[in-house]
């Protein structure tokens, strides 16, 4: 029993030591490129940087920039709202996306590799050179107009809305939705990795748990619940922390286009480090939070 014991520690040792060589990149290049530039943003933040010819002078001002920020600024405040607001809506449409295109693409039918192919496509289009050539393509752009044209402004999600609308049910929530369907084809586009981590973990299942739960009487639904929702909790996680995160990086981001345009255009690095950090405190808070939620629900199995 004793050696058995220490048959798995050595094996949760070596785990461990290969999990950290595999990180250590990512850890070397933030000690060695990325602590600095932290710190001094940090600094910037509660100053006033004065920039001159070759060279930038920050002169201390406490927490002025972070009050200019919330009472000040008339658009801040507002834009922070609406991003976060918009965060948490396709942060989940993408978690609940991802996760059914996993389990269909995890199912045996002629052409998966085939469908599973296109589902991937989104990982390589989610490249920066792609998503340029597709905001500046003339081609992308003239078939846009050739099909609202065709279509004569008649859309399915509009015409149920109007509906809804006029019966009187719930707006807010309903519009949230409608807004989701419209922008599936961002949604399905931000969904790629998050496919690959739920189907990685749904070919870890094995089929021996299905087998013995169809044999005790279980419905399809039930060992959706029982079986491979605690199997995939902590993908989850890992799937959650990334979707937000990402999200808060996209390039159609308000909040960082108000960062860069105080930062770059108007060249006031105290105030631009200044809502740099509140929007990084915000979203860390999110993760941390929501993280901690999850967690509480997360099965961890050997």
């Amino acid at each position: 029993m004793k050696k058995q014991k220490n048959k798995l520690a050595g094996l949760q040792k070596r785990k461990a030591i290969s999990g950290y060589l595999f990180i250590s990149p990512f850890i070397i290049g933030f000690l060695v490129f990325m602590v600095q530039p932290f710190f001094q943003s940090l600094y910037m933040s509660f100053c006033d940087v004065q920039v001159g010819a070759g060279s930038f002078v920050p002169v201390w001002m406490g927490i002025d920039n972070y009050i200019r920020a919330f009472r000040v600024d008339p658009e801040f405040s507002r834009l922070l709202v609406e991003e976060i607001s918009r965060m948490a809506l396709y942060s989940i449409a993408i978690m609940v996306f991802s996760f059914f295109v996993a389990l269909i693409l995890n199912q045996k039918f002629k052409g998966r590799a085939l469908v599973r192919a296109v589902f991937f496509l989104p990982v390589i289009l989610s490249s920066g050179v792609i998503l340029g050539l597709e905001s500046d393509n003339s081609v992308m752009a003239a078939m846009n107009v050739a099909i609202e044209e065709t279509a004569q402004g008649i859309s399915i999600t509009g015409a149920l809305e109007s509906i809804l609308r006029t019966a009187g049910v719930g707006t807010r929530a309903y519009e949230s939705v409608f807004e989701v369907i419209d922008n599936i084809y961002d949604v399905a586009i931000s969904s790629g990795i998050q496919i690959i981590i739920f189907l990685s973990g749904l070919q870890t299942i094995s089929a021996s748990m299905y087998e013995a739960a169809d044999i005790e009487g279980c419905t399809k639904w039930e060992s959706l619940w029982k079986i491979t929702f605690p199997m995939l909790s902590s993908l989850f996680l890992v799937n959650w922390i990334y979707t937000v995160i990402d999200f808060c990086m996209r390039s159609d981001n308000e909040v960082i286009d108000k960062i860069t345009t105080v930062t770059v255009d108007q060249i006031n690095y105290g105030f631009g480090s200044a809502l740099s950090w509140i929007y990084f405190v915000v979203v860390m808070l999110i993760v941390g939070i929501s993280s901690f939620i999850i967690s509480r629900r997360v099965y961890y199995y050997d």
